[in-house]
């Protein structure tokens, strides 16, 4: 018997738990897309209710009103708006958190206008009972006149009578919080009879909002335009009174619903701690410590993890190596697709960790306390407290960090945003780092505690947000930014993070990772390997001849003399070749034919320098990541005959990847989000121009 399909919108305030309960709902039965014409990120998921019926989900993006002032409080808007629209609900949940029940409701009043269905989840009822607020749910079921669940999103409480109420919709019709009269009756009539609709609100919002839906043609909009200016039509005048005129519903519907007791007039906990975190000293410190620990947290947790794997593929490598028959498939194999997938699963455990303490941050409510703290040191370079989380995010990775620049409302603060958050150090990165790391510092602790690589692990990732908002300052002053956004964000209570939330951040992330940069390594590892393993003409053989002539000068034998054979074979493949071509260019910031191809591979993402380095040196069945490290500092520079990678050359390659923007998805999502390909070229130039420049000083002071 065919299930029946019922969709179902979930909307609330941003910080509500909206989307803690999307996943209390359906678990890993979720995907991500995007809506329709935009790059606003969809998430839907499907909820078993019954054996005979299913929803399909629909988590919308965090919005305080119908009213949006940025690009994900318009798709809400749009898709609310869209009948026609194939992500339109059959009914809505409303998410509001009890503790700030007035503001929440605004919004479930406008969409109950609207003439929606609606299912209202009071989630957050343990914090407003703290907080000495009660509400009788009853009362205001007989108000509101919808259902009315109770709700803890974050242990799932009250989530199986949610669905059951998602099963068993009850629609009763809705009476209109305001009177409509009093709000343009005229345009609304010729609105509606236009375009045949009977509800008066949905007028009354294609009249505020027509510009910007997409369903209409030019000449309805002109249609609406001439209607509007005829009826001497003011928007912002009315929509100011619409939410005066609701705030005063709400403030006589809840005095009758909420009985405030007297412990609420106690100070907040919250309010004593956020004293601490948001002041204009310790709140800086808190938030250095706090970053501190993540990146020792990083690199110290994930060390065993690492080495397992390293070990599991070395192992594998050589158990294929023997079991298979000899060739070129064979060694396709193991030194090709087997380092590219190595290369994809060695940096899990780090990417996770990152992932989850990002997480565990925003989950407790901290992160937008650091929002608010660093409003007006970014108000000083162009950006605004806002620009925090995209740049935060950029840790992780640029693409979903760019994406998060649509709550920006001020259009050149976003651009300025957008421009610099590829400076953020991201994960992509951590391959390299983690290397040139190694080669520059020996891997100790300090005080018995602090590992040494955390700690330059850490010094580099804020070194790169120096440099985004130091170019944030430059870009201010080229666009001549006057114009300055309000930051208004409201705190949200402490807790501790929901664990099952955190789980599915690490695992969409991850998922993210080994899909997305992964498919690219094991595509550019296996063309690596074809140019490493071939060369022209007879050129390969010459070369392998003359280095076991050279091998027996030297008086080399077993893996010394493998290695010098397969290194001067490398250097004679299609890919020693190639990467000599470039060399003149990049020589000059200490890179040779080797580092020269990790760097053009690298530009389709960061992620295969180590797999680039471990075949072009041809590692075998030694390729995990710690031998890679090994065998870059055995490297002898022919005309010095002093190691190759030196504390100049280390330095450099540091730098050159710390500033370039090798990431071609980043360069798409940049395109997607302005609409132009100026600012993705000019963003790329500026930034392999920096990375150069950098690596050119650093280099030739240091050599």
């Amino acid at each position: 018997m065919p299930r029946h399909v019922i969709k179902v919108a979930l909307l609330g305030n941003p910080n509500s738990g909206k989307s803690s309960l999307f996943n209390q709902l359906t678990g890993l039965n979720q995907k991500t897309g995007n809506f329709p014409g935009v790059t606003v990120d969809k998430k839907t998921g499907l909820c078993k209710l019954s054996n005979q019926s299913v929803a399909e989900i629909i988590d919308l993006p965090g919005t305080y009103s119908l009213y949006p002032k940025s690009l994900d409080e318009q798709v809400v808007f749009e898709v609310l708006n869209a009948p026609q629209g194939e992500n339109y609900p059959d009914f809505l949940v409303v998410v509001v958190d009890v503790s700030n029940l007035k503001r929440n409701l605004l919004l479930f009043t406008q969409v109950r206008d609207l003439g929606f269905p609606v299912i209202l989840a009071l989630n957050m009822i343990d914090v407003a009972s703290r907080q000495g607020l009660k509400v009788d749910i009853d009362k205001l079921r007989a108000e509101l006149g919808v259902p009315v669940v109770e709700i803890n999103a974050r242990t799932g409480k009250g989530v199986d009578v949610l669905k059951a109420a998602i099963s068993c919709p009850v629609h009763n019709a809705p009476e209109t919080y305001l009177d409509f009269n009093e709000f343009a009756p005229q345009v609304q009539h010729e609105i509606k009879t236009l375009f045949k609709i009977p509800n008066n609100y949905l007028a009354l919002q294609i009249a505020h909002r027509y510009q910007d839906m997409q369903n209409f043609s030019e000449s309805e909009k002109n249609t609406i335009a001439g209607i509007l200016k005829k009826n001497n039509f003011d928007s912002v005048l009315l929509q100011s009174k619409e939410t005066v005129h609701r705030y005063e519903v709400l403030h006589q519907i809840l005095n009758r619903v909420v009985v405030t007791q007297k412990s609420a007039e106690k100070e907040r906990f919250s309010q004593r701690i956020d004293r601490i975190i948001t002041h204009k000293v310790w709140g800086y410190l808190i938030f250095f410590a706090a970053l501190f620990l993540l990146f020792q947290g990083v690199f110290s947790l994930s060390t065993l993890p690492t080495e397992w794997i390293g070990n599991l593929f070395s192992g594998l490598h050589h158990w294929l190596s023997e079991v298979l028959p000899e060739g070129p498939l064979t060694n396709l194999l193991t030194d090709g697709i087997l380092v590219g997938f190595q290369n994809i699963v060695i940096f899990l455990p780090q990417i996770a960790l990152l992932f989850a303490f990002i997480s565990m941050l925003e989950e407790s409510g901290y992160m937008t306390r650091v929002m608010y703290l660093m409003d007006k040191i970014m108000r000083q370079f162009g950006l605004n407290g806002r620009s925090v989380v995209p740049l935060i995010s950029g840790v992780g990775c640029a693409v979903p960090a760019l994406m998060a620049t649509r709550s920006i409302e001020n259009w050149k603060e976003r651009i300025i945003t957008i421009f610099v958050t590829p400076l953020m150090s991201c994960s992509a990165r951590i391959p390299v780092f983690t290397a040139m790391v190694a080669l520059l510092t020996p891997d100790k602790t300090i005080l018995g505690i602090f590992n040494l690589h955390g700690i330059i692990l850490m010094m580099l990732y804020l070194a790169g947000f120096l440099s985004a908002i130091v170019a944030g300052w430059v870009l201010t002053k080229l666009l001549k930014n006057k114009e300055h956004s309000y930051f208004i964000m409201e705190f949200p209570a402490y807790k501790m993070p929901r664990w099952k939330n955190v789980g599915y951040t690490i695992y969409e992330k991850s998922m993210a990772f080994v899909w997305g940069a992964g498919k690219v390594i094991i595509a550019i590892s296996i063309v690596l390997w074809v140019l490493a393993s071939y060369g022209p003409g007879n050129k390969m053989e010459e070369a392998r001849s003359l280095a076991q002539q050279e091998a027996i000068s030297l008086k080399l034998d077993g893996k010394s003399a493998e290695n010098l054979i397969q290194a001067r074979t490398t250097e004679a493949s299609y890919a020693g070749y190639f990467g000599k071509a470039i060399e003149p260019v990049i020589a000059p910031i200490g890179f040779d034919w080797r580092l020269g191809i990790s760097l053009i591979t690298s530009f389709a993402a960061r992620e295969v320098f180590m797999s680039t380095m471990g075949i072009l040196y041809s590692m075998g069945d030694e390729a995990e990541n710690e031998a890679i490290v090994e065998q870059m500092r055995a490297d002898i520079n022919p005309k010095t005959g002093q190691p190759f990678y030196s504390t100049a050359v280390s330095f450099s390659v540091l730098l050159f990847y710390m500033f370039a923007l090798q990431c071609m998805s980043t360069v798409a999502t940049v395109y997607r989000e302005t609409k132009s390909w100026k600012w993705p070229v000019l963003q790329f130039t500026f930034m392999t121009l920096l990375a150069y420049a950098a690596s050119f000083i650093a280099f030739q002071a240091l050599k």
